[in-house]
């Protein structure tokens, strides 16, 4: 296949700019990590919304104020999530990201019954599948930012890091053995993703972050091995790995349906939001629930 020199520039510089901006907020402080998620939150949101209304084009006569107000209700649920990290005096961020939560949960319907010219409880529907989607996994993050007995051992944000590691390592081991010895289809839905592809890229995220972490570990932090030998990391990343491989077939079927290449073009040659954390949308619900009921 003939290598388009140009495309190939600006895929890389538009990493690179991605990287730098995810290395940002996530190291900084949990500000810069909770302004980079509430931007993902917004991006994410417009262009579900966008693919949702190409799928059904009712969704496009949606009212102003449903259109924002879902997407200001997915961002009280951030607000309600943060934990004691996220504190300037004694202000309760959680008292208003539930207070703002349940207002636009009673004010949302209530408006699309009166003001809709053609009220439609589907409608409805998808923008609650938008918040269990998006704001349920950014929220998820927020909360996963401090992790009670974890941040006792380890810094604080170790695990969203933990689990976008994984994301990136499975995608990439996946795409280096399909290309290698990828023959079996795995989905109609993702036509280029392989059997070989996909099992390859799953047990190497699990070994590789799971042994990357055992040395991470014991060579940065005076933790016995015995504690360190515990299979949590390997078990999070091969849930991790497992379901972010999910979320991908997830936007893939969604975009097939609104029928598009990509979710958006805020990345030049990657795609948008969605394109970008798909996996991650689906796989921090389930280890937020491994984390909660086993650590």
């Amino acid at each position: 296949m003939h290598l388009n020199l140009q495309t190939f520039k600006t895929r890389t510089l538009s990493a690179f700019i991605f990287a730098a901006i995810m290395l940002l907020g996530l190291f900084v402080n949990q500000w810069t990590y909770f302004l980079l998620f509430a931007v993902i939150h917004l991006g994410c949101w417009l262009e579900y919304q966008k693919l949702v209304a190409l799928v059904d084009t009712a969704y496009k006569n949606i009212t102003p104020f449903h259109k924002y107000g879902v997407i200001i209700m997915g961002f009280g649920f951030m607000l309600w999530t943060l934990n004691a990290s996220f504190a300037i005096g004694n202000f309760n961020f959680q008292v208003l990201g539930m207070g703002i939560v349940v207002v636009f949960a009673i004010v949302l319907p209530i408006t699309e019954i009166l003001f809709s010219k053609k009220p439609d409880p589907k409608l409805v529907l998808f923008s609650l599948l938008g918040l269990l989607y998006i704001s349920l996994s950014i929220g998820l993050i927020m909360d996963l930012y401090e992790t009670n007995m974890l941040q006792t051992l380890f810094p604080k944000g170790i695990i969203p890091i933990f689990i976008i590691l994984c994301m990136w390592v499975n995608d990439t081991m996946a795409y280096i053995v399909g290309s290698i010895i990828g023959k079996t289809p795995f989905s109609k839905i993702s036509p280029k993703k392989t059997w070989e592809g996909t099992i390859g890229g799953i047990i190497l995220c699990t070994v590789v972050i799971g042994f990357a972490m055992y040395y991470f570990i014991t060579e940065n932090y005076n933790i016995t091995v015995a504690e360190v030998m515990k299979t949590h990391w390997f078990v999070i990343a091969a849930i991790a790995a497992i379901t972010g491989t999910l979320g991908d077939l997830i936007e893939s079927k969604l975009k097939r349906l609104a029928g598009v290449k990509d979710s958006g073009k805020v990345l030049p040659g990657h795609g948008g939001f969605l394109d970008r954390f798909d996996s991650l949308l689906i796989a921090v619900p389930f280890v937020w629930l491994y984390i909660k009921l086993f650590l």
